[in-house]
């Protein structure tokens, strides 16, 4: 199994956006030496003292400075807000800086209505899906500079750097957004760690939907990565410990708390005690929103679930305070699950 991350920036207590894109770049370079598919970074507007990641393509640019091989892209640039062709254009820009390492990952996301605003990003729109389809396929024909003679957009030029194009997924947590990427022909990110009860639908979705794709880099048959919210620890119970932040962080958000990050034992205090360990095998349609272990736990939790959706990659997210602890569990889990360090 293939495994990637990734990372939201989050802000360190007392720390600033400083410190957060610092953790950022050791994070990226260790799952590079832990032999890690990609690296992905966050778009999130509007609560930067908590999480830094709000410009992916900016910091994009300084890990591309940063790595040698992995691959790096956006999970995801937030297409609802931006203009294909400016998508396209950071995109180019980012493969002329890591030629043959760049994923564009392109999904969409609202966020406040001041974020929004701020963003002048249209909360309604007529036919959002068929918004969204006609944006990613817009970005593509840039990036391949796939448009016709003739054609409005024929003579506009992105900057590239003559190796592989930076490589499209469609990203999303709805079978409407797996629909989309299956009718584009395109790779599809499902994100498990927002809605997992529609992991098993959205993966049926895409691959009813999938056509073999006209667009350039189009695929022949489907392919999908599941993105997962884990944590790592050298036992289950001590996985169990770190696991109360994401239980505590979602509960927050369930009261409107968006962006707040407890610490371990204060997310404990809020659950009432330590959740219980994840189970080594997970009921057949149990889709935890967040699930923990060891080594060996978590690698065989990861393969139950990417089996189910029929992935062989898998994305790990997480919501960990401390940075030495999140950066152990991946350490952890590169072990689990086997992979070859570089």
């Amino acid at each position: 199994m293939k495994l990637s991350a990734v990372d939201l920036s989050p802000v360190p207590d007392d720390g600033t956006a400083t410190d957060a894109y610092a953790n950022t770049v050791e994070a990226a370079r260790q799952a590079e030496r832990l032999g890690y598919s990609r690296f992905w970074v966050a778009e999130h507007h509007g609560m930067a003292t908590r999480i830094a990641g709000t410009a992916p393509e900016v910091l994009l640019g300084h890990l591309a400075a940063e790595t040698d091989a992995i691959r790096l892209g956006s999970g995801a640039v937030l297409l609802n807000h931006y203009s294909p062709f400016k998508v396209a254009e950071q995109f180019g820009a980012l493969d002329a800086l890591a030629p043959g390492r760049i994923d564009a990952g392109l999904g969409r996301a609202n966020g406040s209505p001041a974020a929004d605003r701020a963003l002048g990003t249209e909360r309604r729109v007529q036919n959002p899906d068929d918004n969204h389809a006609e944006k990613i396929e817009a970005v593509v024909n840039h990036l391949y500079d796939e448009y016709p003679d003739g054609h409005a957009y024929g003579d506009l030029e992105i900057p590239r750097s003559g190796d592989d194009e930076p490589v499209p997924w469609v990203l999303g947590s709805s079978p409407s957004s797996a629909a989309i990427a299956g009718e584009l022909g395109l790779r599809y990110c499902f994100a498990a760690f927002i809605r997992p009860q529609l992991a098993a639908r959205s993966f049926e979705a895409y691959r009813d939907h999938f056509r073999s794709s006209g667009l350039a880099d189009g695929l022949d048959e489907p392919r999908g990565m599941l993105a997962v919210n884990a944590v790592c620890a050298e036992t289950d119970e001590a996985a169990a410990r770190v696991r109360a932040v994401a239980e505590a962080t979602y509960k927050r958000m369930r009261r409107g708390e968006i962006g707040t990050r407890p610490s371990v034992e204060d997310a404990i205090d809020e659950l009432g005690g330590v959740p219980r360990p994840t189970p080594e095998t997970l009921d057949t349609d149990e889709w935890p929103r967040a699930i923990s272990g060891s080594p060996d736990t978590l690698a065989g939790l990861l393969e139950q679930l990417a089996d189910r959706v029929g992935v062989d990659e898998v994305m790990i997210q997480h919501v960990v305070p401390d940075h030495d602890v999140a950066l152990r569990s991946h350490e952890l889990l590169a072990d689990g699950v086997g992979l070859t360090a570089r």
